[in-house]
């Protein structure tokens, strides 16, 4: 009798415990968070100092994961660049002509992918320090009016940057940004005219005894560039 009793109430227990366990889950499932990332796009306009003139657009894309919160980031800039000097440049490029006046413009094109985490040393809601490959497309053109001399000596260069970055919010979608950044552009091959000196020394077509380190000095490719920016970002 005792035994029956006992197994009555040990199956009770067991059915109360399923229950509870069952109860349990079922409240977790519903409290739980998701874990499906939300990603967030956003178009960036902005201009400013990059040891000249500078314009940028760019696209970001944020919280596309759930495990970390990083952003990435594909931009374009256009920089007003000085072109060097266009004597000595006519000299190690092209020949050792004196006749002429000369007129000089230089401009770079930049191809910036940049990985973007959140950080909190500043009270506002989007900061973010930021660092990435870079790519330059640098061109000097020079002409001689007068002398009929006119030719673009370019370079195109590989770099590393970081830099910081705020977003004060205008409203929902629209946000003020001001970025500061450094970017290192590594020694690259230069070149106009059939003639093209290289930072290893295998210079193709070099006039007299002229050097890469001469051809660098002469013309002004980026190498170290501070970056001054301000703008707006869209959220799409």
């Amino acid at each position: 009798m005792l035994i029956s009793k006992g197994r009555k109430m040990m199956h009770k227990l067991i059915l109360v415990t399923i229950l509870l366990a069952f109860n349990a889950n079922l409240s977790v499932g519903q409290n739980a968070p998701s874990f499906s990332a939300a990603p967030k796009y956003f178009l960036d306009i902005q201009t400013g100092y990059a040891d000249y003139f500078s314009i940028s657009a760019s696209g970001t894309i944020a919280d596309f994961t759930y495990d970390v919160p990083l952003a990435i980031k594909f931009g374009m800039s256009y920089n007003f660049r000085n072109a060097g000097d266009p004597w000595a440049a006519r000299k190690i490029f092209i020949n050792d002509n004196t006749d002429g006046d000369p007129e000089k413009s230089g401009h770079s094109f930049d191809f910036r992918l940049d990985f973007a985490y959140p950080i909190n040393i500043f009270p506002v809601r989007r900061t973010y320090l930021y660092a990435g490959p870079r790519l330059s497309f640098y061109t000097a053109t020079f002409e001689f009016v007068g002398g009929n001399e006119f030719f673009d000596i370019q370079s195109t260069q590989f770099g590393l940057g970081t830099g910081l970055e705020t977003h004060l919010g205008i409203s929902q979608n629209l946000s003020f940004v001001i970025s500061g950044a450094f970017d290192y552009f590594f020694d690259s091959e230069i070149g106009g005219h059939d003639t093209f000196y290289n930072p290893d020394g295998t210079d193709i077509s070099g006039r007299l005894d002229y050097t890469y380190d001469d051809a660098d000095e002469a013309i002004d490719q980026p190498n170290y560039v501070v970056r001054l920016m301000v703008g707006l970002s869209f959220s799409l």
